[in-house]
Order: C-alpha cells, then structure tokens, then sequence
C-alpha cells in the first residue's frame, strides 16, 4: 500500500484530549494522511506437520505420508499441477520449499523405494502450510535511515520502517517497509513485493564469554558447566560444541542435573542465531519469525537504530521484545546490510520485561540504553559491550495524569545539539497511551534537562477503536531537518505518520 502524508493547515483535534489538566500538547502535532493496514495476502510458507499444532498433541504425519505413498501416479500429477498453480504466483521458488519440506520429511521412505521427482514435490505440498504474516494486526513502527540515499530529490531523505506484523494464534513477526520523506516532512511510503520471505537460518559463532555470563544469569552453575566452558575456545561452533559434549566424563554424566546442565548449555546456544535472505529479495519482503526458545511466541516491538561506531562504521541494531509464552525479554538484532541478521540475547539487571532501546552510539565510551526493567518507569543504563547491562537508574517515574500507571520509551534516544530527545509512553485512566517527549543532557543522559507535562500525540475518534482500543505507540522516530517524523501504531489496526517541528517542541519542553 502507498501513502502520501498531507500537512493540513491546522492541527487535529483530539477528542480524547479534551481535559485541559492532562496537558496535552497536540497543537505541536500534524498528523499525516499516511496510514498503512494490516493485509492478510501477505503470506510465508511453513513447514506443516499434521497432529503437530498444538504443543502435547500427537504427530500424523506417518499416517499422511502413507497415503500419499498410496496415490496412483495419475492422481499425483493432477493434484501437484493444480497446488501449483493454485500457489505458485503467491511464492518465490514454491518449488525449492517443496523439495526441502520433501527432504526434511524424506526419512519416511523405505530404503531403496523407487520415488518420482513429481512425487517427491507433492509429499513437500503436504507438508507445506501457507501463514498470513499480518492476519490480525500490522502495528508499532520504528524509522531509521536507508543505506541507499542515491537518486533522490534535494532536501529528501528515504527511510526504513520496521514493523511488528501479528499473525495467526497472535504470534509477532518483524516485517519491513521502505518510503521517502519530503523536504517538509511529507511522507510516502512504497508499495511492498507481493511476496514475503522468512529466510534461512545459518550456523552461528558463539563467544564464550557471553555463555558464562546466560549461564551464570540462569542461576547455572556447576561442575558440568565449568568442564564445558574450560574446553570450549573463546569463540567457537555449533561442532566445536557437539564435540565438548561428547568427552564429557561418565563420572560427571551420572551425577544428579548434568543431563539438564547440558540442555541449558544448548538452549543459550539456540537463542543466537543467523538469519539470511538472498540478494535478490526487495527489502519489504524479509520477515523475521521467531524461531529460538526465547521468542517462539513471538518477537514485538522492534526498535531499530542506526548505529555509529568509534571508527564511523555504521549498522543497525534493535532489540525486540522475545516472548515464549510465559515470560517477555529484551533480544538484540544486529545487521550491517539488512539482509544477513543476528539475534542474541541481552543479559543483566537492566535487560529485563519490555522497552530497551539503545542510543546510537556510544556516550562517554559506554554503550547506554533506556531501560523499563522494573515495568513501569523509563530508566538509562549502561554497558561496556552492549550486550550485558548492568543496574538501570531511573530517570522519570511515573506521576502525572496521563502516565500514572506506568511510563516507558518510545524508541531510541535522537541526538540533537540541546540534548538527547526521548519519545515517551504513557498510560493513563481507561489505559489509555500517549506519547510525550523529554530531553537528555547530551554528554551525561542520566540528567534530564527538559520534558513535556503532557502527551504530544493520543488516539483521537479515527484510532481509538482496534484489537488493543485508546492506544498510540511508537518504536522510533526519526529526525529530518528541523523535522521530526513519528511513526505509530493506533490501537493494533494500522500504522499512522505524525510530524512536530523540532524547534517549537525543544522550546516546549524548556518551558515544561
């Protein structure tokens, strides 16, 4: 879908900002005329296994496989030609996934049975499921800037928009969008590719620093563990693992817990992984779906920055909230290309609950972040890695009426000349969220120099109805000039663009 934001010429009036104490600045705000829906022809492919949908439930797939094993070979033609054609125009390389799903399931044939290609392709059809990315929500967007700025108009700046996309069961993925930003902060956005794509997994390297540090944040600490991490190199693999393994002394094997030792080991190894697409997908197709412990339930809230290294090299980095079903914590993505990312978890005390978002480069030689550990004020906390965040100190609690229930970010911290503007949540009566704004000193962020008393941006009647009703939030905006564009999500239905000139909101927050 494509979107132009249009500047109106006076401000929108926000029915749910009617009560003069809440303080609500929407005179800085000029909503765009930009929205983006969720669309549910937007489909991955999966592989399916019958029986196997819900967890405890109990695999037919050797049930299915004999069946069609039992297919006459007319039967098979038929029923391939008309999958493919019925799904080919969906997916880029239909085939390919066939004859991997095929393969993954391929144990199932007897040895030395005689099976045709086109056989072979229908048991990977079967095993084969179609999942609609964004069925039920297309939400909460983060900005950064695109590696690519060629081609384009003075005064204009293309973007990459990060969004969370929720599918069947209300599982998260994170999708991608591309668009430009006029010189006066217009906003369009470009069509995406009628394909989407998960990508591939790829073998990983592990530090093993960083597994002591999960091990030893999990409470794991024992003589299983200190033999394994002795052996291992200080970087290594997945066989350099499996190889450790194997030496492990009889008399450690037998003692009580070493079988679970062994598994944690092998789950803080599962939760980092490389994903991959190839080089000819447009950017709007990559999907990133959960498929580590940590984040099998989902992966929410992406913020994403673009993020300057000591020596100028520039890459992104975003940290998501990982759910499993039971428990929420923040993961790290790291990417240079938007194509080839890395996922890992982050450790420590300030890692914890939702809402981490990273500065864009490091402060005073430490990396810092904004941190909602304690799940319901906006904190900072530093890191000399990146990756194991130490206390978090608080920097606002809540305790005005539009954020008494709890008050977190809305995405990274954009460096400006007076300071480190914060994008902020609130929730207030009825939960309803606003987004407000307040100001970090530049050199020490652990200062605040100036904040809104109210929200910048509410539902006003056209957002305040949705899966998740009464709710703006944004995962990162992004400075343009003297402008700043905020993307948000409304209520779980749709993403909407809103702009607030920089000057008049720095002036704003000066005066409180």
């Amino acid at each position: 879908m494509t979107g132009t934001a249009v500047r109106r010429e006076e401000p929108t009036i926000e029915t749910l900002d009617a009560a003069p104490h809440n303080g609500v600045r929407a005179d800085l705000v000029v909503r765009g005329g930009a929205r983006l829906r969720h669309d549910p022809r937007r489909v991955v492919t999966d592989l399916f296994v019958p029986g196997e949908e819900l967890p405890g439930s109990v695999s037919r797939a050797a049930m299915v496989f004999e069946r069609i094993m039992a297919l006459d070979d007319d039967t098979v033609d038929r029923a391939y030609t008309r999958t493919l054609a019925d799904f080919s125009t969906r997916h880029r390389d239909l085939e390919k996934t066939f004859a991997e799903h095929s393969e993954t399931v391929g144990h199932r044939i007897a040895a030395g049975a005689q099976v045709s290609d086109r056989r072979r392709l229908l048991i990977g059809a079967y095993f084969t499921r179609e999942y609609a990315i964004e069925a039920a929500a297309l939400t909460n967007p983060s900005l950064v800037e695109h590696p690519d700025q060629s081609g384009l108009a003075p005064g204009c700046l293309r973007f990459v928009l990060s969004a969370r996309a929720i599918g069947e069961g209300h599982l998260s993925c994170v999708e991608f969008r591309t668009g430009v930003i006029g010189p006066d902060g217009t906003v369009a956005v470009d069509e995406p590719s009628r394909f989407a794509s998960a990508g591939r997994p790829r073998a990983s390297r592990y530090d093993r620093r960083f597994f002591e540090h999960g091990l030893a944040a999990a409470g794991d600490d024992n003589e299983v563990h200190s033999y394994l991490l002795h052996r291992l190199p200080a970087q290594f693999t997945d066989a350099d693992l499996e190889h450790v393994l194997a030496d492990v002394p009889a008399g450690l094997m037998a003692r009580n817990g070493a079988h679970a030792a062994i598994e944690s080991i092998r789950l803080v190894a599962a939760c980092q992984y490389v994903l991959e697409f190839p080089q000819d997908t447009d950017l709007s197709e990559r999907v990133l779906r959960p498929i580590s412990p940590t984040d099998s339930r989902g992966m929410e809230d992406a913020r994403f920055v673009r993020f300057v290294d000591e020596g100028g090299a520039a890459g992104y980095r975003a940290t998501y909230n990982a759910f499993d079903g039971f428990t929420t914590a923040p993961q790290l993505i790291e990417t240079e290309d938007l194509r080839v990312f890395r996922v890992s978890p982050l450790l420590g005390p300030a890692a914890r609950n939702k809402g981490m978002a990273l500065f864009p480069r490091l402060v005073g030689g430490v990396h810092m972040a904004l941190s909602r550990w304690d799940r319901e004020s906006t904190s900072v906390a530093t890191s000399a890695d990146g990756r194991v965040w130490g206390d978090a100190q608080p920097l606002r609690r809540p305790e005005l009426s539009w954020d008494l229930v709890q008050r977190g970010n809305c995405g990274s911290p954009i460096e400006t000349p007076e300071g480190w503007l914060v994008l902020t949540h609130g929730v207030g009566p009825m939960r309803v969220y606003g987004i407000g704004a307040m100001m970090l000193d530049l050199e020490d962020p652990r200062k605040v120099v100036g904040s809104l008393n109210g929200p910048l941006l509410t539902p006003d009647a056209e957002e305040r109805d949705g899966y998740v009703p009464n709710v703006v939030y944004s995962c990162g905006a992004i400075r343009h000039g003297e402008n700043l564009v905020i993307p948000y999500g409304f209520s779980d239905v749709g993403i909407g663009f809103a702009t607030v000139r920089l000057p008049e909101l720095i002036d704003a927050m000066r005066n409180g």
